[in-house]
């Protein structure tokens, strides 16, 4: 399939202490001590090993994406940004964000890519689709056994760039910040994923979901790298885009300052030169 989208999606979640009373007999009196309960079933489960919960006990907070068009030379792509944004509204509901979700790709059919998306963020949204009743038809058809969003090696379809990068576990699967710091990108800026769900608890939302765009971003320039690697793009089509997400950020940089955290961590990050010599 020639797919004329790209999909660049994150997502932030909290964990889901609703159900602690049916997995573990009990009720958390507040969301701090819900949490570290949470966390003790899962080193129960894991001798210890990971306190983190798996994908099913997560509650989707925020779902940030970047659309860009797909243009294409003879066998060259060329990518340009259309919009960046997060899913529903301030107050939306999981249910909504979910919907929306797999709603919006369900129309656009588009190349997914994600940070890891194949390992948590998609289990986490089709756990949570299936918690709601949402259909997403689209994602699980499939033309061959090979061409289709569930296959682990259709990087046409959805390119997990943690499993790409690392050769699908061959080398060390390395953090999306750990990446950025060797391209010389800028990372994470200003807030990690531990302070999320302090942040949560706080109805800090707008700021979860700026914090989600700048990953969605540097996601992106991850792949705009690995684009020109590959040789999906060449060096014109990799520096074209590189301006025109430059371009955009400065436009919008006055009015949300976290782009302009992230365009004065980028300059510094590459020494003041954004393109690919």
């Amino acid at each position: 399939m020639m797919h004329s989208s790209l999909f660049v999606f994150d997502i932030e979640t909290v964990p889901d202490i609703d159900v602690l009373p049916q997995l573990t007999g009990e009720t958390a009196p507040d969301p701090e001590t819900g949490r570290k309960m949470l966390e003790e079933y899962h080193l129960e489960i894991t001798s210890g090993r990971n306190g983190f919960p798996r994908q099913p006990f997560h509650k989707v907070v925020a779902i940030s994406f970047l659309r860009a068009t797909i243009q294409r030379d003879g066998d060259l792509e060329m990518y340009e940004i259309e919009e960046l944004r997060s899913g529903g509204e301030l107050s939306s509901e999981e249910k909504d964000l979910v919907n929306g979700f797999f709603a919006y790709c369900g129309k656009l059919y588009p190349r997914l890519v994600s940070f890891n998306g194949r390992g948590f963020d998609l289990p986490v949204l089709k756990y949570r689709a299936m918690k709601h009743g949402v259909t997403a038809r689209w994602l699980h058809q499939a033309t061959n056994k090979w061409e289709n969003y569930t296959s682990r090696y259709a990087p046409n379809w959805h390119c997990d760039l943690a499993e790409v990068l690392s050769d699908y576990g061959a080398s060390a699967r390395t953090k999306m910040n750990e990446v950025c710091a060797a391209l010389d990108l800028p990372g994470k800026t200003g807030v990690d994923g531990s302070k999320v769900s302090d942040m949560y608890d706080n109805g800090e939302i707008d700021a979860i979901r700026r914090y989600c765009e700048t990953d969605v971003l540097n996601t992106y320039l991850l792949y705009l790298r690995h684009a020109l690697h590959t040789g999906l793009t060449d060096h014109d089509g990799y520096n074209h885009a590189i301006n025109l997400t430059v371009g955009w950020l400065e436009e919008r940089a006055g009015d949300v300052p976290a782009y302009q955290e992230f365009l004065d961590a980028w300059r510094v990050s590459s020494g003041g030169s954004f393109n690919v010599l």
